[in-house]
């Protein structure tokens, strides 16, 4: 026996060398993770010629998977947006559209509004041309009518003005015929009396009983209607002058008058 054979060996212990290896791969969706090797002891691994070897799989996501939902999530984001932006489009379009029919609808109001404006205006100024026109007319006609007077008046036409004349300023008495009042009719019919030409009696009939003349070629004795003839409500004698003399109402009496002061409507000649 060695002399140093009971003596202890200061040696530590070799320890036990890791023969692990870890190898990875994926399988059917899986990430495989395999352990090659085993804690042994140093002697063990020497003498033993390839380690021990287990192998663990866990389960993972798969990274396909992973992106396709991701995709799938952008493509559901970026269809939600076209439809809203659609949706806008559409609403703003349908806008569009109500603000141009009310454009139109006002425009049109306005055109036809222009249109009824432009009509009244031509028509006022037709209506007061004619007026002027009218208005004219009648000026020509006081002329004419002025530039026959009184010494115009001969024979029976001056005795007949003659007569008028005296009964100026008596009164109006509806249905008298003189001597001291008289109606419209009822003077005239006792004026011409006086020089032998018999009238009817009232008003509608003596605007019928002689030729008929017109108001720019008036004479002397000449019967004044008002109204229209067969049917007048008033009449005078034409004295020349421009003027008339007539009965005219219970406030003036038998007057002289312009025959502006109120226009006859037509006249009759008798004499």
């Amino acid at each position: 026996m060695s002399p140093v054979a009971h003596i202890p060996s200061h040696r530590k212990p070799r320890r036990a060398t890791s023969t692990r290896a870890l190898r990875a791969g994926m399988t059917g969706g899986f990430l495989t993770l395999a352990v090659a090797g085993a804690a042994v002891p140093a002697s063990a691994a020497e003498n033993k010629a390839a380690p021990a070897e287990s192998t663990q799989e866990m389960p993972t996501v798969s990274a396909t998977l992973a992106s396709t939902a991701a995709q799938t999530a952008d493509a559901t984001q970026q269809a939600a947006s076209d439809y809203e932006l659609q949706a806008q489009k559409d609403q703003a379009a349908a806008h569009a559209k109500t603000a141009a029919k009310k454009a139109k609808a006002e425009a049109d109001r306005k055109a036809k509004e222009a249109r009824e404006a432009a009509r009244k205006a031509a028509a006022k100024r037709a209506a007061e041309a004619k007026a002027q026109a009218a208005k004219a007319s009648r000026s020509a006609e006081r002329t004419t009518l002025s530039t026959t007077g009184v010494s115009d008046a001969t024979g029976n036409a001056a005795a007949l003005i003659s007569f008028l004349k005296a009964q100026l300023g008596k009164a109006y008495v509806l249905g008298s015929s003189g001597p001291s009042s008289y109606d419209c009719s009822g003077l005239t019919q006792a004026a011409f009396k006086q020089v032998g030409v018999s009238l009817p009696r009232v008003s509608q009939d003596q605007s019928t009983a002689g030729t008929a003349v017109s108001l720019d070629s008036l004479q002397p004795g000449d019967l004044l209607y008002w109204g229209s003839a067969g049917s007048a409500y008033h009449v005078g004698v034409y004295v020349g002058g421009g003027k008339f003399i007539g009965a005219q109402n219970s406030s003036t009496g038998i007057v002289e008058r312009p025959l502006d002061y109120d226009m006859p409507t037509g006249a009759v000649r008798v004499l």
